[in-house]
């Protein structure tokens, strides 16, 4: 079976009226809307930031999945870290032009989804759907 929308047919990484398991976009999705992923991309939407000002600010975030986190944002091209030569050593972290980018497209989502939260975990806890 294929899904029929016309919104999708033009959308890359559709093809056939089909999502392709082997499509690169399956990996770029699963980095950058991870819970974590996207958390660091709209934390650093609002600036450089050093590792330690990162992990206060994404309340949750074990020192793992931050250091996870940062260095497959940045190895796809959306983090930069910049390494100081100074005593004591500092990094920053920032977005690149893409990571700007994607993160512009993120913060609607982001609206949408803090101002239906409430709502969907109330109606989940009390067994509606819809």
């Amino acid at each position: 079976m294929t899904v029929s929308d016309p919104r999708l047919v033009d959308l890359p990484g559709y093809s056939g009226g089909r999502f392709p398991a082997a499509c690169n976009s399956r990996t770029v999705l699963d980095h950058v809307t991870s819970k974590w992923g996207v958390l660091v991309l709209l934390t650093l939407s609002a600036g450089s930031l050093r590792w330690g000002e990162l992990r206060r600010t994404i309340e949750g975030i074990s020192e793992k999945m931050l250091a996870q986190t940062l260095r497959t944002l940045e190895a796809d091209g959306f983090v930069l870290r910049e390494a100081q030569a100074v005593i004591p050593p500092r990094v920053d972290y920032s977005l690149t032009e893409r990571g700007h980018e994607l993160a512009d497209r993120l913060i609607p989502l982001m609206g949408w989804i803090a101002d239906n939260a409430d709502d969907i975990v109330d109606g989940r806890a009390a067994g509606r759907l819809g």
